[in-house]
């Protein structure tokens, strides 16, 4: 059973570690731009991927994916507990949303969920990838394919996670779910009302 200590140190680590704003960083050192000042204003990839072109937004995408990751593993070798490393997932997802980089005002949390997600139930997370993908495609739009896949994956983690804490695992799947929608509730009102740009392309 991990200490206390450990416990606390791997949740600050994984916090840390989602709480870096690579697309802030990432529009300053190659754009010259304040991400927040142009099209969305959202700190993510897509934004990113708006502003500054396809390249450009997926690095940022590998890099919020990379340090979801990174939290969880640096949680799982602090504490050596599997369950530490779950709910790091979650500490990693809000430093994204609760960036202290930029006044507690951070991104919605998606990518940094993804590589979290990847490495507590990689066969859950690659299928809920996948929904996502095939949503996009047809839909064009960042968020939609985000929310479905959000969705996708409670029963994905059920189903196919590791039995080790296995509730633990479907309970975090829902929480994760929850604040992928929270954090889309703008782009939920604009789906309602027919203005949520797509990724590329112009609507018809």
């Amino acid at each position: 059973m991990p200490s206390a200590v450990s416990t606390l140190l791997a949740f600050a680590v994984a916090f840390l570690l989602g709480s870096f704003p690579f697309g802030l960083w990432w529009g300053r050192i190659f754009g010259g731009i304040d991400i927040r000042e142009h099209g969305s204003k959202n700190l993510g990839a897509a934004n990113v991927f708006r502003t500054l072109g396809p390249r450009h937004g997926i690095a940022v995408l590998l890099l919020d994916a990379a340090k979801g990751a990174a939290a969880v593993v640096a949680s799982r070798a602090l504490s050596g507990s599997e369950v530490v490393a779950i709910f790091a997932m979650l500490f990693a997802i809000l430093g994204h949303i609760l960036s202290p980089w930029v006044a507690f005002r951070g991104g919605k949390g998606v990518a940094a969920g993804l590589g979290s997600w990847l490495v507590l139930a990689p066969a859950a997370t690659g299928l809920a990838l996948a929904v996502f993908a095939v949503v996009l495609a047809l839909s064009r739009r960042v968020s939609v394919g985000s929310l479905l896949a959000s969705l996708a994956l409670i029963p994905l983690v059920y189903f196919l996670s590791d039995q080790e804490a296995l509730h633990l695992r479907s309970g975090l799947a829902i929480l994760t779910a929850g604040l992928v929608w929270l954090r889309h509730r703008g782009n939920l009102v604009r789906l309602a009302h027919g203005v949520e740009p797509p990724l590329w392309g112009r609507d018809r």
